[in-house]
């Protein structure tokens, strides 16, 4: 049974039973303790915790999400039947039916036959395990199942006990394993193998709160929940290992086609050693997650998710290259997952091309560090022979691990081929403490979720009627008034507060456009509102100061937006729609959204798009934009089924979850059309013009362009009119002749400069006869030392240490100069060949001088060099080396 047909039959089997079908969130969501959506409730955690009331009408729901998981990513390929991205079918309830109910609804679908609608397995095989002392759910196994009880196993809080492994809904679990037969191991049940005996589905029964802990387990019980709910969670990709008669999860239907193409491209041979089946593994798992993080709009870049999809790409390359791969992979690699993929996430058809030109981008990039990294690995393994060591330091292989993004993978076979060792143990050390820091940051990072049950009452009973894309001023009712925290029935003149209304005009932050600033009046009473946030997208927070009088719970008020602020935030916000149109049309569809920030008069976009735009790109994208402006497009609004935006062609932004009824807003015709809740002008025209400041780089894969909108783009253009103005009249010129006659400057100027830096060049050099007549003779070396001028680049002191070896290049000769530029100290030392063959190593002097300078560098024998902080240790550092020189 393909994976794809699991999972319809998955999820038609709860919808027959009642379940609302929920689609799949994306893998980013706003959540300040994870990363990725790491588990197949993540979505539902509003209802679990109670701040928000579940809108389903049964009460249950279904889904199958998409997961990811990359807490071990060395460990992937050694176990097998753990991905880092993985989908989790799950159903839920919430205060609807409890253990019973979930029990039989999971044996049902896995046992039932395939004619029937479910999947076949043989009840003989299945095991089941319960919570140590959860006799409720193994007398359902045993009486109302038919599960025999030695086939039903309980086990302790490690293993069936679930929390989200910080305060909040808890509760014992019970596990359904499929016992794979005697040659994948012992008998006796997942207690005694967990390779044979494979868990498939894990029924949460969430009924406590849990406080704080620091492991698994190591938690009090805090009470019970208001109302007892389920969570349940079956791995489809385990499910497919057994329905497809495969050994692991990596060569089922949708990862084994990439093994496939690996053997192909590397001529390795899967299945022949461990070591070469980890790697085909590795590639397969990483270029699925890669490809599905992509997709949900995450570009690779050093922090973050970001960095999390770079390891993960690279790790590909790595694995790749270790199993004999020669160019590139990556393009093949992601046609062949999203091939597979594909039948259950459609919209990767649109995406293809994104998906392709950012992993392509990261893989040439990384193969560039390969080569630099190779380089620093050769210099230091010809430092090694010629001081007769055979071990690369732990913590020089560390730091071409971290600082330059070199696999030790790569090190160690590399160091094998030179004849060389790693110290592996100071290497790991060193990585050991590494992962220390980053868990104590991310442990850090990591708290209980934000209490936002102090609103559920209105959220569930009152969420607020916004009024704002009909007027600008409406009345209202205040219904709720929060100050530090708690509710209150009243405030006063200088109180900051937080105000709910029943409806209101002033527009809650949200898709990137900042809350409405406005005022809210009762009677003598008036209130400045500074912000408007959103609460479960139904409720609006005003967060205002009272000003003048004080307001009490239950008083009629008027709220009233501020004109010119809405005005200019209009203007923005549809300025950025049409941005985003005349980048595609510039860029093509690959450029996709990845966020925007508009306030009045300003705008920035942030896209997906691995090259720097030239400026002609930028400018095209700036006369699209105004001639859309000078259009007059009508910018239409209308409300929808998500299904029929989709079919109109209406984007949506990455991250954002819809609800069943959206808002399409469709600027002249097919230009535009974006799911978009925000506020806009009514014709294109009112935007006003648009200047288009210039475009950056916010990450690797990802540009932001930066924008004025309306009057603030106007003042813009004078300012710049009346800057050009003024620089031709200075250089008595007409504006248009200004980049030729400053080009003929440039010019000018960059001769002068390199007239004046030969002749400084040559002044070294001319000093160079004078510097070797006052050379020092020290145990028959002679060495010369000098602290060339002040401001003397590193490269002039190579310079002049060459041209002072060849003048003593038949005698043992050693040169050390420094000099100090903006507070630096460049450093350099060069030894003749009669010198080195003495046994005087340029990188050691180098180390050595660098101790008294504070600094640090390194070379070849016969010229080293490096930069230190601390000038006054210069004259110490000559007076080391001859005492060096002294004991030869």
């Amino acid at each position: 049974m393909k994976t794809h047909e699991i999972r319809q039959r998955f999820t038609q089997h709860f919808v027959n039973q009642g379940h609302e079908e929920v689609p799949s969130a994306s893998l980013i969501l706003d959540d300040p303790n994870l990363l990725f959506v790491n588990a197949g409730m993540v979505p539902f955690k509003p209802y679990f915790l109670g701040q928000q009331t579940p809108p389903f009408p049964n009460g249950t729901a279904t889904s199958i999400q998409k997961c990811v998981r990359t807490l071990d990513i060395e460990e992937v390929g050694i176990t097998t039947r753990h991905n880092t991205f993985f989908q989790m079918a799950g159903n839920f309830s919430f205060g609807q039916y409890f253990k019973e109910g979930a029990i039989k609804n999971a044996w049902a679908l896995l046992t039932n036959s395939v004619d029937d609608g479910g999947l076949g397995l043989d009840p003989e095989r299945l095991w089941v395990t319960v919570y140590e002392t959860d006799d409720e759910a193994a007398e359902i196994w045993n009486q109302k199942i038919g599960v025999p009880a030695e086939r039903i196993q309980r086990m302790g809080m490690e293993d069936n006990y679930w929390s989200m492994g910080i305060p909040g809904p808890c509760g014992p679990c019970s596990e359904i394993y499929y016992d794979r037969g005697p040659e994948y191991g012992q008998e006796g049940g997942p207690e005694a193998d967990d390779n044979r005996y494979m868990e498939i589905w894990n029924l949460v029964f969430m009924e406590f709160e849990r406080g704080e802990g620091d492991k698994k387990g190591n938690f009090p019980l805090l009470g019970e929940l208001p109302q007892k709910n389920i969570d349940t969670g079956m791995g489809i990709e385990r499910v497919a290992c057994i329905l497809q008669g495969v050994d692991n999860v990596y060569e089922t239907d949708l990862l084994r086609p990439v093994i496939d193409v690996a053997e192909e491209l590397t001529g390795a041979t899967y299945g022949k050693d461990q070591d070469s089946d980890v790697r085909f593994r590795v590639i397969a798992d990483h270029s699925r997650t890669g490809m599905m993080l992509i997709l949900d709009g995450v570009t690779p870049s050093n922090e973050g998710r970001g960095y999390i999809l770079r390891r993960l790409l690279r790790r590909i390359i790595r694995s790749a290259r270790l199993l004999g791969a020669t160019g590139a992979t990556m393009e093949r690699f992601m046609n062949t997952i999203m091939d597979t993929m594909t039948p259950s996430y459609p919209e990767i058809a649109d995406n293809r091309e994104r998906v392709i030109r950012a992993a392509v981008a990261e893989e040439k990039a990384f193969l560039k560090t390969l080569e630099s990294g190779t380089q620093r690995f050769d210099e230091a393994a010809a430092n090694l022979k010629g001081s007769g060591q055979k071990v690369l330091q732990g913590q020089d292989a560390f730091v071409l691990h971290d600082t330059y993004g070199f696999p030790i993978d790569l090190t160690l076979e590399m160091a094998a081929e030179a004849g060389l060792e790693v110290d592996m143990a100071a290497f790991d050390a060193a990585m050991t403490e590494q992962r220390e820091r980053a868990k104590a940051d991310n442990k850090a990072k990591k708290n209980a979720h934000a209490d936002e049950s102090l609103y559920r009452e209105w959220v569930d009973n009152q969420p607020t009627i916004f009024t704002g894309y009909e007027e600008l001023s409406s009345t209202a009712k205040v219904i709720g008034l929060v100050r530090g925290g708690q509710k209150v029935n009243e405030v006063a003149e200088g109180d900051e507060v937080e105000v709910i209304l029943d409806q209101s005009p002033l527009y809650a932050e949200s898709g990137g456009q900042l809350g409405d600033r406005g005022s809210i009046f009762a009677g003598d009473a008036q209130l400045q509102v500074n912000d408007v946030q959103q609460i479960g997208k139904k409720l609006w927070i005003h967060k205002a100061t009272v000003t003048r009088g004080g307001l009490d719970l239950g008083s009629a008020v008027t709220a009233q937006v501020d004109e010119q602020w809405r005005h200019g935030a209009t203007q923005a916000h549809t300025a950025t729609h049409l941005i985003h149109a005349a980048l595609r049309q510039v860029l093509g569809p690959t450029a996709v959204q990845a966020g925007s920030m508009n306030k009045p008069g300003y705008l920035r976009f942030d896209f997906n798009f691995t090259e720097q735009l030239s400026p002609a790109q930028l400018e095209e994208i700036a006369t699209i934009t105004n001639q859309a402006v000078d259009a007059d497009f009508a910018v239409n609004t209308i409300e929808t089924s998500r299904e029929e935006a989709e079919k109109m062609g209406a984007m949506a932004l990455f991250g954002e979850n819809y609800g069943k009824t959206v808002r399409v807003v469709e600027i002249g015709g097919p230009f535009s059309i974006e799911l978009c809740g925000g506020t806009h002008v009514a014709h294109s025209s009112q935007i006003g013009p648009v200047a288009v400041l210039g475009e950056s780089s916010v990450g690797s894969g990802a540009r932001r362009i930066e924008a004025y909108s309306g009057m603030d783009s106007f003042r813009y253009f004078s300012k710049e009119a009346a800057l050009l103005e003024g620089v031709a009249r200075d250089m008595k010129a007409k504006p248009e002749e200004l980049p030729d006659r400053i080009a003929a400057l440039a010019e000018k100027l960059k001769n002068a400069e390199k007239e004046l830096e030969n002749f400084r060049k040559a002044q070294l050099v001319a000093k160079a006869a004078d510097m070797v007549a006052s050379a020092h003779d020290v145990n028959g070396f002679k060495v010369i030392t000098m602290r060339l001028p002040e401001g003397t680049a590193a490269g002039d002191l190579r310079t002049v240490a060459a041209d002072l070896r060849g003048r003593v290049a038949d005698q043992d000769a050693l040169i050390v100069l420094a000099a100090e530029n903006d507070g630096k100290v460049p450093f350099i030392v060069a030894a003749t060949k009669s010198a080195v063959d003495r046994g005087i190593k340029a990188g050691d002097v180098v180390k050595l001088f660098g101790e008294y300078v504070d600094g640090r560098g390194g070379g070849k024998p016969d010229m080293a060099q490096g930069q230190g902080a601390t000038p006054e240790g210069a004259e110490r550092g000559f007076e080391a080396v001859k005492e060096l020189l002294q004991s030869k």
